[in-house]
């Protein structure tokens, strides 16, 4: 088998893996497990007055964390725990099959559409809540519904790249979307962006240095946000308005 067929499957599916988590690590970090819980940690300001004492992303990251070390837990004991727990972290990317993509692409089409019908109203529950209070939204009820279906996102995701590869590519992207605009078409544009060309490089350094696929493609990220900062502080890059009100 050449390099090029290994690395196709791969490349394809961290494309799919981008074009979904990137977009939707605009919004929130979220998993299916914990949907009931952050609809209820999202709090509500009057007139926009009032404001949480504690982000809703401290929450989400702290379920996160909890849920992947109670996973480690369980896994240690079983048998072959130990091989559980790394294809949990890192997944089995170089290995993945083209029916596995096909049903994953079909699966994030579908959620696409979903999510693609119901936009304005995400995109204006995660960047205007105010907005959405005054208009009479059940907020809770939104968000508990958008988590639910990231929740079948991360799951479908996660057998495949690995918790700290689907973590990448839902923080990461999405940060640096957010060193340099506001405006919500950018920041899709340059989410999926840094993904795409972070998962490639991470690609081809596994391939030709002969190097574990996921933990790379894990740390091209972390270099590709470095790298990004560096440029933002160094005030090089884009100077973009901020996002007007839909």
């Amino acid at each position: 088998m050449s390099g090029f067929e290994l690395m196709l499957p791969p490349f394809v599916a961290c494309m799919v893996l981008v074009a979904m988590l990137s977009y939707l690590g605009l919004h929130v970090i979220a998993t299916a497990i914990g949907a009931f819980l952050f609809a209820l940690t999202r709090t509500s300001g009057h007139g926009g007055a009032s404001r949480s004492r504690v982000p809703q992303e401290a929450f989400i990251g702290i379920v996160y964390v909890v849920a992947s070390a109670a996973a480690v837990l369980v896994a240690n004991k079983v048998p072959g725990g130990g091989e559980a727990v790394e294809k949990t972290l890192v997944g089995s990317l170089l290995w993945v099959t083209w029916p596995t993509i096909v049903k994953l692409a079909i699966a994030y089409a579908a959620l696409g559409v979903f999510q693609f019908v119901l936009r304005r109203r995400f995109l204006t529950i995660s960047f205007h809540p105010d907005e959405a209070e005054r208009q009479g939204w059940k907020i809770r009820a939104w968000d508990f519904l958008f988590y639910l279906s990231f929740g079948v996102v991360i799951t479908l995701a996660v057998p495949i790249a690995g918790v700290l590869m689907v973590f990448s590519f839902l923080v990461v992207p999405a940060v640096i979307a957010n060193l340099f605009t506001a405006d919500k078409r950018r920041l899709t544009i340059i989410a999926w962006s840094s993904g795409a060309l972070a998962s490639i490089l991470g690609l081809w350094v596994s391939y030709t240095k002969d190097l574990p696929t996921g933990p790379l493609v894990v740390c091209m990220y972390g270099l590709l946000l470095v790298g990004a900062a560096v440029l933002r502080k160094a005030g090089v890059g884009l100077t973009l308005p901020n996002p007007q009100h839909d």
